[in-house]
């Protein structure tokens, strides 16, 4: 019997979506888990970066997990962070220090993308539309003058938003001008770098850019029906969120849609992202913005990513299961021919 593949899935890290990774993780358990060849192991760091296997301390040695039980040789990583230290670059440097292939981002691809600032101006100097945006650092004296000009110029309505945060941790609906200062200062809580952005009136879009075989391939966009102020955390994984998803977002034009993959895939490729990506836009009446990208989007069973990944291969009679196969598959054997 040819010998399985382990699979490391890493999970956790602490930060403040601990929680969601885990959900993430036990569902991409479950889907290499169905994989003949595989052999998922899972492994969380803790929230005192304790790594456990079992709910008992482990180590990554070289390729070795050492845990109380065993030492399996670890073939393959997926590092199942939303947030620290996955999709913040962190733990990407661990994987390549022990010479150990791993799914998504490579560290500076994430570390560019989860920092909302650099992104910005990254998106500026490429030409691609998105929302009008200030920044300010916590090292930097507050000029309130200049946030609050910014602010009247927007109609009085604007996002303030940790720069370094996903899943809407320190993003801040803000609507009366008393509150800006006090609100970048807690977003200053989560992150040193806040950005100031206009709100947008119009339809929350996503769509699902990730590589299949050797071409890249980007879904048609899914719509957020959010009934709150906001797509925040609580809307995003709480069992009383009240907001809705369509799959395919309905009564968008054709010329729109493609307009949107267009962008979606031309900034998939000038970051030097890998695998996977969820890239969010804003349809108003006027015009497409793109609002974030998303480097380790959530995995959960209802999650948008695997959804619109799933609908777009449909087609051609794949799935989930078949894209992290592939791509897990195709890594393995490019290794093995460099053996």
């Amino acid at each position: 019997m040819k010998k399985k593949n382990n699979i490391l899935i890493l999970f956790g890290g602490g930060k403040a979506e601990h929680e969601v990774s885990r959900v993430s993780a036990d569902y991409l358990n479950t889907v290499i888990g169905n994989v003949q060849e595989f052999n998922p192991i899972l492994v969380e760091i803790s929230k005192d970066g304790v790594w456990l296997s079992n709910d008992r301390p482990c180590s990554l040695v070289g390729k070795v997990l050492k845990t109380p039980t065993e030492q399996p040789y670890i073939d393959y990583i997926i590092p199942c962070f939303h947030g620290y230290p996955g999709e913040t670059g962190d733990i990407q440097g661990l994987f390549e220090n022990h010479q150990i292939p791993y799914f998504g981002q490579n560290a500076e691809a994430s570390v560019i993308c989860f920092n909302k600032v650099l992104t910005k101006l990254f998106l500026d100097h490429m030409g691609v539309k998105n929302t009008p945006w200030m920044s300010v650092h916590k090292n930097m004296e507050i000029d309130e003058t200049k946030i609050r000009s910014f602010f009247k110029e927007h109609q009085s309505d604007v996002f303030i938003k940790a720069a370094s945060q996903g899943s809407s941790v320190g993003c801040y609906h803000v609507t009366d001008e008393l509150k800006l200062i006090d609100k970048i200062k807690e977003a200053f809580k989560f992150s040193d770098h806040v950005l100031i952005e206009k709100s947008i009136k119009g339809r929350e879009l996503e769509i699902s850019v990730f590589e299949f075989g050797d071409k890249v391939m980007a879904s048609l966009p899914g719509e957020i029906k959010c009934s709150g102020d906001f797509y925040d955390y609580e809307e995003k994984y709480s069992d009383k969120s009240t907001t809705s998803t369509d799959i395919i977002a309905k009564d968008i034009s054709k010329e729109t849609m493609e307009e949107m993959r267009d962008i979606a895939k031309k900034v998939f490729t000038f970051f030097g992202l890998r695998h996977l990506s969820r890239v969010d836009f804003f349809l108003t009446e006027k015009e497409v913005l793109l609002n974030e990208i998303n480097t380790f989007p959530g995995m959960t069973p209802i999650s948008m990513f695997p959804k619109m990944l799933e609908k777009e291969l449909e087609t051609q009679n794949y799935n989930f299961s078949d894209y992290i196969t592939a791509i897990i598959k195709k890594t393995l054997n490019k290794e093995g021919s460099n053996d």
